[in-house]
């Protein structure tokens, strides 16, 4: 072996040895930089004769490039080994499942209001929609509510700015101003029957909705939903209140074996009025006697501010809480699990 192959396999080695770039870059100096031995080399030829200098260059541009490829080869291999040092500090697992987003779903009061809307409309019942903002005169004087009665102060009632010291402006306490509403445009739109005295197709309405008092605990919120419902005809008595009610309930919990009492009580826009219970057969609720709703024959007055008369027109009303429907549906012992935004909470009932 001579010496430029000597010199090629010592560069060789020099090259496998080198760690990283750096010193890649310092063997490379040693073999080809300005004063490598490959750069003596070529200096020497200076003194050779015109043969030796053919046959002496020819050798010396071999070993060059020997050299050269052995150095890019180690270039490409130290550029590899970072790469996959990287990869592996980077590293994803293709395997697993990708990150997505959580399907939604409707809460769990929503829930309750699509259901009642359903169960009702099957009996015939249209949904009412109206203002949250509400007029004393909807609000309270047009369903029998006297001045004086304790729901009509600032304890109770949130009155916002606008209308007047007689008629002011508030957060509607129930949705029963939609009865009157939808009444009213009701009778409006049939009036020249009811004065032909050729008959009043029947109202039948429910009203459900946000609605607001000042009350909070485990069981009430400021914030609150209700569903008001009314069934005014020629010939609607208290029984069908009973056996629409009942209906509702048994369909809405699914319990055929359900039972029901009306309890006496007294309501300004009803007479008479009952208090709605019920009863489960079986569960954790068994034998206890659950308030859900009021209800009773529409006053005679509110008859009137329909514009309507009651000697001839009559009907029922009901009002329930939606919230505490979902409560015993579901098994929650706290409204205020249903304001707090707790996905953990909500995710539950998608």
């Amino acid at each position: 072996m001579n010496e430029l192959d000597t010199l090629v396999d010592r560069a060789r080695n020099d090259f496998a040895q080198a760690a990283t770039p750096a010193d890649l870059e310092n063997a490379k100096a040693r073999y080809l930089g300005k004063a490598g031995r490959i750069t003596e080399l070529m200096k020497g030829m200076g003194a050779l004769s015109v043969d030796e200098k053919k046959s002496l260059g020819a050798s010396i541009n071999l070993a060059k490039q020997a050299i050269e490829a052995a150095l890019a080869e180690r270039r490409q291999a130290l550029a590899d080994a970072e790469m996959q040092t990287q990869l592996k500090a980077e590293a994803l697992d293709v395997t697993l499942p990708g990150r997505q987003r959580g399907a939604g779903g409707l809460h769990p009061v929503s829930l309750t209001l699509e259901r009642i809307e359903a169960i009702f409309g099957s009996m015939g019942f249209d949904v009412a929609e109206g203002p949250e903002i509400e007029s004393d005169w909807f609000n309270f004087t047009a369903l029998n509510t006297p001045e004086d009665h304790p729901a009509r102060s600032m304890h109770d009632t949130f009155y916002v700015e606008g209308g007047s010291a007689k008629a002011p402006n508030l957060l509607r306490t129930h949705t029963s101003p939609m009865q009157i509403r939808h009444a009213v445009q009701h009778v409006k739109r049939h009036r020249a029957a009811i004065d032909a005295d050729a008959g009043m197709p029947e109202i039948r309405v429910i009203a459900p909705g946000r609605t607001y008092r000042v009350d909070s605990d485990a069981t009430h919120s400021p914030m609150f939903h209700q569903c008001e419902g009314l069934w005014i005809g020629e010939n609607v008595s208290f029984k069908d209140l009973k056996v629409v009610f009942t209906d509702f309930c048994r369909t809405f919990f699914e319990n055929d074996d359900l039972v029901l009492r009306f309890r006496p009580s007294f309501f300004p826009f009803t007479e008479p009025s009952a208090e709605i219970d019920i009863q489960f057969p079986t569960g954790p609720l068994a034998g206890r006697w659950l308030e859900v709703a009021g209800s009773g024959q529409v006053h005679p007055n509110v008859v009137r501010n329909m514009g309507l008369d009651p000697e001839r027109y009559i009907g029922f009303a009901f009002g329930m809480g939606p919230d505490r429907l979902t409560m015993l549906r579901y098994g929650v012992n706290d409204l205020r699990l249903f304001f707090d935004g707790d996905v953990r909470f909500l995710s539950q009932f998608r």
